[in-house]
This record gives C-alpha cells, sequence and structure tokens, in this order.
C-alpha cells in the first residue's frame, strides 16, 4: 500500500491519508471584517471533493490588528464563528478534515493604524511597530486563547498556531527580531515565553490535535537555525503540542534558491531528533517524491501549498501513478475510473 495514502491518527483525528492542504492567505474578505466569503465556501470544499484528507484553512487573524492584509479571515469576535462553522460543515460534508491556523502578523501587519512587534524594528520597506507592553503581550495570548475557543465551537478538528514566516511569534523567537531586555528577550527560553503561553492557554481551552508552524532556517548568520528550533521543538513537545509544521525564512528578506523538497531535511531532524510528528513543506509536487519521504521517515504528513492551487485533484494522479486504488467522490466516478 502507498503510504501517502495510509490513514494516520493524531489525538483522536483520524485522518484517511497523508495528504494536507498547506494554510495559504486567500485576501479574500473583500469587505475587511474577516468574514468567510462565497469564495472560501468554493476554495476549500473543492479540495475536499480532490480527496485532500486535512485541510487547514488560511492564516486567520486573532486580532484586528493581527492580519496579513485587511482582506485577510478573521476570528477576532464571536461575529465570525457562524461563517466558519459553515465552512467546516461544508468540508466535512465532502469527507475530509479541516484545522485552522491562528495568526497575529506582528510587524508585517500590512493594516492602517498602529502595528505591534516584540521591539520597534521594522521590517524593511514597512512601517515601525510599536514594541508590545506586557500588557499588550498577555493581551495577544488571550486573543489567541479567545481564538481557539471559537474554533472550536465552529467544529475545527484541529488548530495550528503560526510562528513562522516572521510574523509575531516568529518575532518573539528570532534574536534578529527580538531585543527585549525583559523576561520575553534575551536568552531562548525567554524568546520562547510568549509561544509557551499562547500554547498552555489553547490547551485549557481546546483538547483536539494541535500543530505549530515554524520557520526551522532564518537564512541569516545571527538568527536561528535548524538546532534551535530543535530545542523550541522540545520545549513544544513537552507543552503539549502534536505536530510541528516544518517551513522557513521570511523573518527577514533573504533571497532563496529552492529545489524540490528543500525544506524536507528540517523536519526531518527535528523528527529524529525530538521524537515528534511532523510535517514536511516546501515544493513538493510529485507523487513519487512524496511517497519517498514519507517511506524514509522523513515525515509524517505532506503539506501540499501552491500545488494544490493548481490541481485540486492532486490526490487522483497521485494514487494513478502510485498504484493505489483510489475511489473517487460517486458523482464523479465515470470519470475517475
Amino acid at each position: 500500500m502507498a503510504k501517502l495514502f495510509e490513514p494516520l491518527s493524531i489525538r483522536g483525528m483520524e485522518l484517511k491519508n497523508r495528504i494536507v492542504m498547506s494554510p495559504m492567505c486567500m485576501y479574500s474578505c473583500m469587505e475587511r471584517d474577516g468574514m468567510v466569503t462565497d469564495w472560501h465556501k468554493v476554495h476549500y470544499p473543492a479540495r475536499a471533493v480532490g480527496q485532500v484528507g486535512l485541510i487547514i484553512v488560511e492564516a486567520t487573524a486573532v486580532a484586528p490588528e493581527g492580519r496579513i492584509s485587511p482582506e485577510d479571515l478573521g476570528i477576532w469576535s464571536d461575529a465570525h464563528i457562524a461563517g466558519l462553522k459553515e465552512l467546516v460543515r461544508l468540508v466535512h460534508g465532502q469527507g475530509a478534515k479541516i484545522g485552522i491556523q491562528l495568526a497575529h502578523a506582528g510587524r508585517k501587519a500590512g493594516i492602517d493604524g498602529t502595528i505591534y512587534a516584540p521591539s520597534a524594528v521594522p521590517f524593511p520597506n514597512m512601517k515601525t511597530p510599536e514594541a508590545m507592553n506586557p500588557e499588550q503581550i498577555a493581551r495577544t495570548v488571550d486573543n489567541f486563547v479567545a481564538a481557539a475557543g471559537r474554533a472550536a465551537e465552529a467544529g475545527f478538528d484541529c488548530l495550528e498556531i503560526h510562528a513562522a514566516h516572521g510574523y509575531l511569534i516568529n518575532q518573539f523567537l528570532s534574536p534578529l527580531v527580538n531585543r527585549r531586555t525583559d523576561e520575553y528577550g534575551g536568552d531562548a527560553r525567554n524568546r520562547y515565553r510568549l509561544l509557551k503561553q499562547v500554547i498552555g492557554g489553547v490547551r485549557r481551552v481546546w483538547q483536539g490535535p494541535l500543530f505549530v508552524r515554524i520557520s526551522a532556517e532564518e537564512y541569516h548568520p545571527d538568527g536561528n537555525h535548524i538546532e534551535d528550533y530543535v530545542g523550541f521543538a522540545a520545549w513544544m513537545k513537552e507543552d503539549g503540542v502534536d505536530l510541528i509544521d516544518v517551513s522557513s525564512g521570511a523573518v527577514v528578506p533573504y533571497e532563496i534558491n529552492p529545489y524540490p523538497g528543500y525544506q524536507v531535511p528540517y523536519a526531518e531532524r527535528i523528527r529524529r531528533s525530538v521524537d515528534i510528528p511532523v510535517g514536511a513543506v516546501g515544493l513538493i509536487t510529485e507523487p513519487a517524491q512524496a511517497e519517498q519521504i514519507l517511506h524514509e521517515g522523513q515525515a509524517d504528513l505532506i503539506f501540499l501549498g501552491r500545488e494544490l492551487l493548481r490541481d485540486p485533484y492532486w490526490p487522483r494522479r497521485a494514487a494513478r501513478e502510485l498504484g493505489f486504488p483510489l475511489e473517487g467522490p460517486r458523482q464523479y466516478r465515470r470519470g475517475w475510473l
């Protein structure tokens, strides 16, 4: 049997295969209110019809000032629950599991008004953020916790905390951005403190699978590298995280020259060093490539991003190439045979 189509259980969530739709911003809340739109109701269920096992909804802001763009999805208000619940219903109706990524952009928030970060250090060509005081940090933790409670009410199967790509939690983790001299800055333990508090707070209201996305390499000599993230991952495991979604970069500008599977070695290193399930992501496009990653024990789940934008039915292609008898949706069987 192809490992790509083997089921996997994570804290009671039963996945029918190892194919995950990676969270990708859709910039489709044109009213700028963070509400689920018709676009979302078509976009995500289409991948469930295509037989993706787990779909993770795009970076969804836990606070309005934490949006990457004004058109981002939101989960900062109870008013968002109804639309998210409908999205969950539609994806479940097509046989897939669904998660949501909880996010705060920090200094990379592309919105009007004040933006916030661990220190008043701007991302190049963006406005200077305000350094967060302890009360603002505590309020941000509360925002993540409240968002997790709303996600539970909406019926999501898993949560992912966005601690990658240079957004707020990643900014606290990184010595390139975090210049604080209080309990949230300095050594690795202090820089991890915000993520630890978010994980602990979320775990009080969320009993299901909990993922964290990380940037395991910051591509700067003074930044975090895989050795640092092995340590962070060990702490995450102790704090109740079930899976690490391993990405890289975007803390500071850097010209990456990606190649197929270029981030997979980071996932493998964390999996073998920490003994925690990991997801591999980054230029994974071919079924044989995904199958090899799983067979060699480099990852437990395969996260596909742009490839699923190009081909919502990528699992069908993978099944054909790997010789797996994938049963398509009833309505499509005459075309999938």
